[in-house]
């Protein structure tokens, strides 16, 4: 680590190797001229402001010039894109003139806002999408969708796809979420920050201080969710599963979560769950990366019981941990857990108390999918790997853009 307290590339070579951090520093000496801007809808609170917070600055210690602007915009705006969140991952949506009318003004007021002269501009997720209709673009455009489009509701994915198929890239999770576009599709899976608070190595003091804290009991086997208040994570069912599994060991569930400036619905599901508070059900919203480090770190399972996942961050966060995963079977965490190898995959409420049960009965298990847990996570989704698909794709640019600038702001 630097003498500033910024993590730099090289503090990876404990886990990836010295030739992959020098083929690093190859690929980034060729794009030392360059100046990039990433823009998104929030600065915390689910894994696009995780990622973003670690990846700029490892960049810019690369010497790439590298920014992150955030979108601004009325509580009407966050309602509609979070509608827009839901339908991409296959819900449903009224799509009305006025809500269309909203979204596209709102983004062109921050066009206005956003002076982006840069040379790359990623664009992540829908919230941002139509800015690109607003400069006279002669540098590459990068959209980044980090959510499950293997099934979008297709009112929607029309109205959207004029828009996306003026970029020059689109970045997707997986090829499960392929659509048929002109403009060329990658498929980049998101990775952890091993440095961050959040997957940091905590002392056991650190750990019980944490818990102790939030009124956190140890007394039993924890079984514990991390992720966004929201309907996908599917926090009724864990609580369903975690009821059932009871009945057969004794654990403690904590339920914890957080609400972001871009998800309007987060405050709704939160207060929803309240009612099945109780003694060994605990449900906490707050953003605490320590906390999260520490649930992570001393559960006997966590639990990711998502009914659609572009990629599970806290997934990722859990097995570097070496603490086994239930995930759901569904987008990304398919990816990320081998069945009965590092993790279990569940696709019903029955399948994930079971697997609860089995996993808070079974330390030998537990410590054996956790191995090859963490072990996945060094292999597969560190910050490194992504930061070299980043900086592969910008010198691929090289040949098609003289990457001088996005130009002037069109009206």
């Amino acid at each position: 680590m630097s003498h500033s307290g910024l993590v730099q590339v090289e503090d990876y070579e404990q886990f990836v190797g010295a030739e992959t951090i020098e083929r690093i520093r190859r690929k980034a000496r060729l794009l030392q001229d360059l100046h990039v801007v990433n823009l998104n809808s929030t600065y915390y609170g689910g894994g696009v402001s995780q990622l973003l917070s670690s990846l700029t600055l490892l960049m810019n210690g690369l010497g790439i010039r590298t920014g992150w602007r955030v979108v601004h915009g009325p509580p009407d705006f966050f309602s509609i894109t979070k509608k827009m969140h839901n339908a991409l991952q296959g819900g449903k949506i009224n799509l009305t003139a006025r809500k269309r009318q909203l979204y596209e003004q709102v983004i062109y007021e921050n066009a206005i806002r956003n002076h982006l002269d840069h040379n790359v501009i990623i664009v992540h997720d829908p919230q941002p999408l139509p800015m690109i209709t607003h400069y006279r673009k002669n540098c590459p455009w990068i959209w980044r969708c980090h959510i499950d489009l293997s099934r979008p509701n297709q009112e929607l994915w029309d109205y959207l796809v004029p828009f996306v198929e003026k970029y020059d890239a689109v970045i997707l999770s997986s090829e499960d979420y392929r659509q048929r576009l002109e403009t060329p599709q990658l498929f980049f899976m998101p990775a952890i920050d091993p440095f961050s608070i959040t997957n940091r190595k905590l002392s056991q003091d650190e750990i019980d201080e944490r818990l102790r804290h939030y009124h956190i009991p140890t007394d039993l086997p924890l079984v514990v969710q991390v992720s966004r208040f929201d309907r996908w994570k599917d926090p009724e069912g864990v609580i369903q599963a975690f009821k059932l599994a009871r009945k057969e060991v004794d654990c403690t569930l904590v339920l914890l979560g957080n609400t972001a400036t871009d998800d309007p619905e987060g405050e709704e599901v939160y207060r929803s769950l309240l009612g099945s508070r109780e003694e060994r059900i605990i449900i906490i919203s707050r953003q605490d990366g320590a906390l999260v480090n520490a649930l992570q770190c001393r559960a006997a399972v966590v639990v990711q019981k998502s009914i659609r996942e572009g990629f599970g961050l806290t997934v990722a966060e859990a097995m570097w941990k070496g603490t086994p995963v239930v995930g759901g079977n569904v987008g990304g965490i398919r990816y990320q857990i081998q069945d009965g190898d590092n993790g279990f995959l569940v696709s019903s409420i029955e399948e994930a108390a079971e697997r609860i049960v089995r996993l808070v009965k079974d330390k030998q298990l537990r410590e054996r999918l956790g191995q090859q847990a963490r072990e996945t996570v060094r292999q597969r989704f560190l910050l490194t790997r992504l930061l070299e698909q980043y900086l592969d794709l910008l010198n691929s640019f090289e040949a098609v853009f003289p990457l001088t600038g996005a130009g002037r702001v069109q009206g």
